[in-house]
């Protein structure tokens, strides 16, 4: 079945001329922009471009597409907007797109007094989209995004919340728990423990190790904090998280370095559309998560 993403990503494709600049309007990467491109010609069992033309031309099948998209997306957003006239009460759902999977366990108190300020709504947070967050964002998946890594766009307004500090765990045994802040060659070749994300996506190798020109050693990952805090330590490696993850390793031999003299910071956004009917939600609860980070993360 053909889906309302790819006739966006198609009508990206025409205004854009090209992959990478499709990729980029669309807040993807150009990976999973073909990624896309092939599923919808598997489904269609047909080509929708004619690969390496230029200027970029398309098939018969995807020239319908496209006008197939020009005719419904515009009706689309019309009547979503419509439906939304007016309805920015405290009623009804606010979905939160979350890029850190180590965010659920620290935001609970936030959600708690939210459902206390808003009985009626429903607030649901979600990582199913990850580093598709803000495409989902702009496409009317989501309502909201909490995201350390903004991407200029006309549709969509970013709030600074506040920045937090990137540590490095290690184990109490681990040779490096001696020292109060670690450079980057002294993680060469040291076995990263991380979540589920590719290693040039992950803070510490993006801003740490790769401007440094350090390699790190392999790579291991797990889906929950409190089973990655266990890992390290047992001292399988080490994990560079936000200084918030330390309040689930209660009872653990671990230990937090600054990554550097001065430490890693880095900052959180809360991104919403411009146009967004449903205001009132969305600014309480960026208000409460600005505020739970008021609170002393660093005590445990």
């Amino acid at each position: 079945m053909i889906e309302l993403r790819h006739l966006w990503t198609l009508l990206a494709l025409k205004e854009c001329g090209s992959l990478a600049a499709a990729a980029k309007k669309r807040f993807v990467t150009q990976s999973a922009l073909s990624h896309q491109i092939k599923e919808l010609e598997t489904r269609i069992n047909s080509s929708v471009f004619i690969r390496k033309s230029k200027p970029l031309a398309f098939t018969e099948e995807g020239t319908r597409l496209l006008l197939l998209a020009e005719e419904i997306l515009p009706k689309v957003q019309e009547t979503e907007n419509l439906l939304k006239q007016g309805s920015n009460s405290t009623h009804g759902p606010l979905r939160v797109g979350i890029e850190c999977h180590s965010c659920f366990r620290w935001l609970m108190p936030a959600m708690e007094a939210f459902k206390h300020k808003y009985p009626e709504a429903r607030l649901d947070l979600s990582s199913r989209f990850l580093f598709d967050s803000l495409e989902a964002l702009e496409q009317g998946e989501l309502d909201l995004v909490l995201t350390s890594d903004p991407v200029a766009s006309h549709t969509i307004a970013y709030q600074h919340l506040f920045e937090f500090e990137v540590k490095l765990v290690v184990s109490n045994e681990h040779p490096l728990a001696k020292f109060d802040y670690v450079l980057p060659q002294q993680l060469l070749k040291q076995p990263i423990i991380s979540y589920p994300v590719p290693l040039e996506r992950l803070d510490l190798f993006r801003f740490f190790l790769e401007p440094a020109g350090i390699a790190p050693g392999p790579q291991k990952t797990s889906d929950l904090t409190n089973v990655l805090l266990q890992r390290l330590a047992c001292n399988e490696g080490v994990a560079a998280l936000p200084n918030w993850s330390m309040r689930e390793a209660h009872g653990l031999s671990l230990k937090a370095l600054r990554l550097g003299k001065e430490g890693l910071r880095r900052p959180l956004f809360g991104a919403y559309r411009r146009n967004a009917s449903n205001s009132k939600l969305i600014q309480h609860w960026l208000t409460l998560v600005a505020d739970e980070a008021a609170s002393p993360l660093d005590s445990h």
